[in-house]
């Protein structure tokens, strides 16, 4: 299998280097993994496309290169540049420093490249850890992700709904934030919503006197809806999420057409 890897935490970071583990195994010895990343962190960018102005890629290594753009970017590249010989089979997006489940799945990066590949026609799955109290300190921050990634990955390519629609199905993944031994095991469920966890600013004074804004998250360990993401996360399991890319509110076209039709 030929598997194209990017992320949203940049080309350095630790996650990407789980994914690779993840990624090779899957790949099997005969497969083939390639990497590319945004050489800088590019966290809370969404779909993002660098469509006004070009973005440097590099070539930092065997099948490994880095892109000045955004996940989305570093897609493209890898599709249409890159490996444009001979399509991915499978394009797998993460592992995040930290959840895209409920609303944060509407910011991430980490999905935008997986609905970027969902959009070029390709199997694609987006990963992230969450993290909390029992999985906070640095060795323990991935564990989950790295000792349940392969069973996930594969149960999803083997067992996943894959189809060829017009907006195909992408994955979104989130392993709970817990160490490995304590993963209860693959729950399906629905994008949750959090009431009281968006996003605000807060206002800080340079030593110049200058204003700037910090952009602030909401508390992420508030529970959702019974069965959905974030609250099969919090009750320690992997979270799957069937994803697509259409925004149409399908449940409110008929009621809608009725009253302006």
């Amino acid at each position: 299998m030929r598997i194209l890897i990017t992320n949203d935490d940049g080309i350095n970071a630790p996650g990407l280097k789980v994914l690779s583990a993840i990624a090779e195994e899957i790949a099997g010895p005969e497969g083939e993994v390639w990497t590319v990343a945004p050489a800088f962190e590019q966290s809370g960018v969404a779909h993002k496309i660098s469509f006004t102005h070009p973005f440097m890629i590099a070539e930092l290594g065997p099948r490994r290169y880095a892109a000045e753009g955004s996940p989305a970017d570093c897609v493209l590249a890898a599709l249409h540049d890159v490996m444009a010989d001979a399509k991915p089979d499978l394009v797998l997006s993460g592992v995040n420093r930290g959840n895209n489940a409920a609303e944060n799945a509407l910011y991430s990066g980490t999905l935008g490249g997986a609905l970027e590949a969902a959009l070029q026609g390709l199997p694609a799955i987006a990963l992230s850890q969450y993290l909390g109290p029992l999985n906070f300190d640095a060795e323990l921050q991935f564990q989950a992700a790295a000792e349940h990634g392969v069973q996930t990955v594969r149960a999803l390519v083997d067992h996943g709904h894959w189809d060829s629609a017009d907006y195909r199905i992408f994955y979104n993944v989130n392993f709970p934030p817990v160490p490995a031994d304590r993963v209860k095991g693959v729950r399906v469920g629905p994008q949750g919503y959090r009431s009281d966890a968006s996003f605000g600013v807060e206002p800080h004074i340079s030593p110049a006197g200058r204003r700037f804004l910090w952009i602030r998250g909401g508390a992420q360990h508030l529970p959702t809806a019974q069965g959905s993401d974030v609250a099969l996360n919090l009750d320690g399991y992997v979270a799957v999420t069937p994803m697509r890319a259409d925004l149409t509110a399908h449940d409110c076209l008929d009621d809608l057409k009725a009253r302006l039709e």
